[in-house]
């Protein structure tokens, strides 16, 4: 139905009322590749989707489209980008039938009736095409805003937050059928949540933004296994961040020695921060001569079992284990690094700007 253009921004810069909001962001997105724009809020996601729209003005910087520099001269205007777009809420005309709602985009006569009908077959509504908006369901609403947005034949879709008014269920099973979907019409994407989950196993690759910058970008996998800084580490995903000492290979922290560890650009010998997910830990049975930790909290999940354990020499770490639970509030266990590789930052890469530079308290800038 549509052909997805490459995308490229380089070196782009934005700001609201001389208040700076994005920071020399460049990113290429391939045709066709689906990209999850993930950050906390006020971190310039938004701003971006919007510069890339046509619906802000960047201060500096390029946009390319295609072949096309949309932000070249006096930049070229929203409706001539061939960008699509999908809101948190749909944003539909409540007083317009649903096929009205999809051909809204599309020039009047035979072509709109056509592009109409054939963007709600992708979203299989076209059975609904006489109904009004209000009579339709919060995941069909949405469905709907989607074939608007690709009734156009865009080669950009921007996605912003479109799944965050939905209740759990709804948005598990309606992102899955929508991402199938963009990758059936070969469209390309981005998609802005602060959703770690969501933008995980909806993206092909994840871009991590922080204060208007760009953080991390790089495929799921890596963003969760190898975060850029401990800041990453914290947000995307629960993370216990361990004091170590590397040395030959390895490193000692305060739940014993972990045999093998992979840093940003190779860990050396010396003081850093060791990297522990709650699943990369495990734990057993434990006494007093053991220096035992003691847990705290325990949460079944159904499919895994989620620990918060204090450990003997103060701080609370968080554990993750398949299957029911095997300890209860008030058990002594002792806790270690599962087999395996773990991911660290040697203190003098953080202290001379290399990777994790900005302090892990630092607050978010931008909208």
């Amino acid at each position: 139905m549509t052909d997805g253009l490459q995308l490229a921004i380089d070196g782009l810069y934005a700001a609201y009322d001389g208040n700076p909001v994005l920071h020399d962001v460049s990113l290429d997105v391939a045709a066709g590749e689906i990209v999850a724009l993930l950050g906390p809020s006020g971190c310039g996601k938004t701003t971006l989707l919007r510069c890339i729209a046509g619906l802000e003005e960047p201060t500096a910087g390029r946009i390319v489209i295609g072949r096309r520099d949309v932000t070249a001269g006096r930049g070229v205007p929203a409706e001539k980008r061939r960008v699509g777009m999908v809101f948190q809420e749909g944003a539909l005309f409540p007083h317009r039938t649903v096929v009205d709602n999809v051909g809204y985009g599309v020039a009047r006569g035979r072509q709109r009736d056509e592009r109409g009908a054939a963007s709600l077959r992708l979203v299989g509504l076209e059975d609904k095409a006489q109904r009004m908006p209000g009579t339709l369901s919060g995941g069909e609403q949405q469905r709907v805003a989607l074939a608007r947005a690709l009734a156009p034949e865009p080669g950009v879709m921007l996605l912003d937050e479109p799944f965050s008014s939905l209740d759990a269920g709804l948005r598990w099973q309606l992102r899955g059928e929508v991402r199938r979907l963009l990758k059936q019409v070969g469209v390309t994407t981005i998609l802005v949540t602060h959703d770690q989950e969501e933008a995980l196993t909806f993206g092909d690759r994840v871009v991590v933004m922080r204060a208007g910058a760009v953080e991390q970008m790089g495929s799921p996998g890596d963003v969760y296994a190898r975060p850029a800084s401990p800041w990453v580490a914290r947000f995307v995903g629960e993370a216990n961040l361990f004091d170590a000492t590397f040395s030959a290979g390895g490193a000692d922290t305060v739940i014993g020695r972990v045999p093998t560890v992979v840093g940003a650009d190779g860990v050396g010998d010396g003081e850093g921060i060791l990297l522990g997910r709650p699943e990369q830990l495990v734990l057993a049975a434990g006494d007093a001569a053991d220096e035992a930790a003691t847990v705290t909290t325990v949460s079944h999940f159904g499919r895994d079992t989620r620990y918060e354990v204090t450990l003997a020499a103060g701080p609370i770490v968080t554990v993750r284990t398949p299957g029911p639970p095997q300890y209860q509030t008030g058990a002594s266990v002792c806790v270690h690094f599962a087999d395996g590789r773990a991911f660290g930052w040697p203190r003098h890469q953080m202290a001379t700007g290399e990777g994790p530079a900005r302090p892990l308290d630092s607050a978010p800038g931008g909208y």
